[in-house]
């Protein structure tokens, strides 16, 4: 039987259980083209292996905190999604983060005191059942062919996340996240503009001020790209907020020169 919420499992996760051939031979996973978990997520983890396609579509931020972590803006105000539905069908085409791809399925490390990593479930997801339909898990006590991708698909996730962590220490170790700040202004409103906070962004200022040999080996070494993508991107964000607009979610005016908003973004 799932257990009660924990406040430590990651985004989207109600609970987890480790897959394995004895509770689960006859378990099915089902495939579907919704994603109903992610509809009120306002910003989604992302790993540096997709900045160049994601860029494309939304803003790339970095979390607040001691731990940033790259993500993918997909709404401004908390709660407010602009490319899924209530019943999580994307309005249009988009890149779709692997992080939404790979629930309700994650490497965990069961136990704390071990390397290992076992892939689990969360067994709340109606993603994951008995039945006859969807793709078997396992043949007899065999993992099959299935499970075996999603397995690889997991660990290719881990993989990518441990360089994101390492892209994240170098902009660390160059003091180039800095405080982000995004003011957007309507025609209507030209003298209030909307003034969006509570996220991190690479200060262009000591970018250009890096030394060449720097520049260099993350030119290199294929992360200067991956900081000129975040900055790219950042244009995005007037586009969210047309898209906010458009949807149905109408600003309300400030009482004062402007009207400001903590993306808490904080994962």
């Amino acid at each position: 039987m799932a257990s009660a919420p924990q406040p430590q499992l990651p985004l989207f996760y109600n609970d987890l259980t480790p897959l394995n051939s004895r509770d689960h031979s006859k378990f099915r996973a089902l495939s579907t083209d919704k994603a109903p978990w992610v509809a009120k997520q306002h910003a989604i983890p992302l790993t540096t292996d997709e900045f160049v396609l994601a860029a494309r579509d939304y803003p790339i931020v970095f979390s607040q905190g001691e731990n940033p972590v790259p993500l993918a803006l997909m709404g401004l105000n908390e709660g407010l999604n602009t490319f899924f539905m209530e019943d999580g069908t994307a309005y249009e085409p988009v890149y779709i983060p692997a992080y939404i791809r790979r629930y309700p399925f994650l490497l965990a490390r069961l136990d704390p005191n071990s390397e290992n990593m076992s892939l689990c479930f969360d067994p709340t997801s109606d993603l994951v059942a008995e039945g006859d339909e969807g793709f078997a898990l396992f043949d007899g006590e065999t993992a099959t062919d299935h499970t075996k991708g999603l397995l690889q698909f997991s660990q290719s996730f881990e993989e990518a996340g441990l360089r994101t962590q390492n892209f994240i220490e170098e902009l660390k170790k160059a003091g180039l996240l800095m405080q982000g700040e995004v003011s957007i202004q309507r025609n209507e409103e030209p003298d209030r503009p909307y003034i969006y906070r509570g996220f991190m962004m690479v200060d262009q200022e000591k970018l250009r001020e890096l030394r060449g040999d720097q520049l260099r080996t993350w030119n290199q070494n294929g992360l200067l790209p991956l900081i000129y993508a975040h900055l790219f991107s950042l244009d995005r964000m007037r586009v969210i907020f047309a898209k906010q607009v458009e949807q149905g979610w109408e600003p309300k005016s400030a009482a004062g020169d402007a009207q400001t908003a903590n993306l808490e973004t904080s994962a």
